[in-house]
This record gives structure tokens, C-alpha cells and sequence, in this order.
């Protein structure tokens, strides 16, 4: 189930069902890519930005959610410490394969893009909590309203940020003492939605919940 914190768009629903009192961009074709608005009325597709470190990112925590937004017609950047390889791994210890990012985490900025993705990772996300610029997007999406996903081990990178007091979120079990001691309320659930202090931010706890967090990703900016 897909759960909410305070005000919603949609009603709580089942991972792979789309919420019923959510707008969708359907045609007699099916689903449209995801638009949004900008000066003299003019669309283009809706941006989204994945955050990463070279090394230690989980996998299947940066590949999916990254297929999903692609398939549903998103345009997506992978950026990185140097914008070159990364370095994925399975289970934390098990090297994977690698990714191109498609930029460097100094030239990435809130503005161009309309939803912040944070995979997991031990360390992939324990290096982005200490980078300056992985720190600088998290709050410049957060002081922008605009919309964060993080799963597993990502949402540390929030309390380094200081934008973790008040929300309610989930992770990776370990971690939750440190997001509480940030202020933070912690729950046991596949999916959070939280759009508390004018921001909404969705949190899933490890990959066995990928399904349902690369789906509130795309309905969140569809």
C-alpha cells in the first residue's frame, strides 16, 4: 500500500494501481508523455534529476526508477562526483555493472529539473551526505517545493541537508535511529508519501520495494 502523510493527491492504493483521485495524462493512445508548462504557453517533457556518487550506488536502486521515468516519457539525468562511470554493486559488497552519468553534481541545479531521485547504497549515500553539491540539490529541491524520492540508505543524505526534521519517511531499518534523532518520524512501509513542510517527499526501504517507488516517482510529476 502507498501511504500518505498529511494532505493528499491521491488515496492509498495498491503498488502497480493508479491512485483514483489522481489526474492522468491518458489519450485515446494511451498514456502521454508527462508535460509541464513554461513561458508563452509552451510544453516541454518533465525533468528528472537522479543524484549519485561514483562508486557504491545499489544497482537495481538507480536502474530502475531510471527505466521507469524513461518509459513513461520523462527526461531523465544521471548526475555524478565526476559526470563519468559509475561504479554500481549488488548487496553493498558485489560489484555490478557500471552507468554513464550524464553530468557532474556541480552543474546540476533544482531549477531545471522537476523531481530529485536519491538511490540507496551504504556507501553511495554515505559519500553524498558528506558532497557539498549532493547536500546543495536536496535543498534547493526542498526550498523550491518541489518533490524528493530517496529509498534504502538514501534518505541520510536528508538529514545532512537539514531537511529532514518534521517529515515522516521510511528507509533502510538501520538508519532509522539517525533520521529520528534528526527529527524526523519513521514507519515500516513500501512507500511513503509525505508533503509536509511545503515539500513532498516519497521514501521506500530497500529494493524489494522498487516497484512501488518507481511508480509514485512518475505518478508524482505525471
Amino acid at each position: 500500500m502507498i501511504s500518505h502523510c498529511g494532505p493528499c493527491r491521491g488515496n492509498s492504493v495498491v503498488a502497480g494501481e493508479a491512485p483514483l483521485c489522481r489526474n492522468r495524462n491518458i489519450s485515446a493512445f494511451g498514456l502521454v508523455p508527462p508535460l509541464k508548462a513554461i513561458e508563452g504557453g509552451t510544453t516541454v517533457a518533465a525533468r528528472a534529476l537522479i543524484a549519485v556518487t561514483d562508486f557504491g550506488v545499489e544497482e537495481a536502486e538507480l536502474v530502475e526508477p531510471l527505466n521507469a521515468l524513461k518509459k513513461a516519457g520523462i527526461e531523465v539525468t544521471v548526475a555524478s562526483n565526476s559526470g563519468e562511470s559509475i561504479q554500481t554493486v549488488t548487496g553493498d559488497k558485489d560489484w555490478a555493472s557500471k552507468v554513464n552519468a550524464d553530468s557532474r553534481l556541480a552543474d546540476a541545479k533544482a531549477s531545471d529539473y522537476d523531481l530529485l531521485v536519491i538511490p540507496g547504497g551504504t556507501v553511495n549515500a554515505d559519500t553524498l551526505r558528506i558532497d557539498e553539491d549532493g547536500r546543495r540539490l536536496v535543498k534547493e529541491f526542498a526550498t523550491a517545493g518541489k518533490p524528493v524520492g530517496a529509498i534504502c540508505h538514501g534518505p541520510w543524505v536528508l538529514i545532512d541537508a537539514d531537511v529532514a526534521k518534521g517529515k515522516t519517511m521510511t528507509s533502510y531499518i538501520s538508519i532509522r535511529p539517525d533520521l529520528e534523532n534528526a527529527g524526523a518520524s519513521w514507519v515500516d512501509k513500501e512507500l511513503f508519501r509525505c508533503p509536509g513542510n511545503g515539500w513532498v517527499l516519497l521514501t521506500s526501504r530497500n529494493p524489494n520495494d522498487l516497484p512501488a517507488f518507481a511508480k509514485a516517482l512518475v505518478d508524482e510529476i505525471s
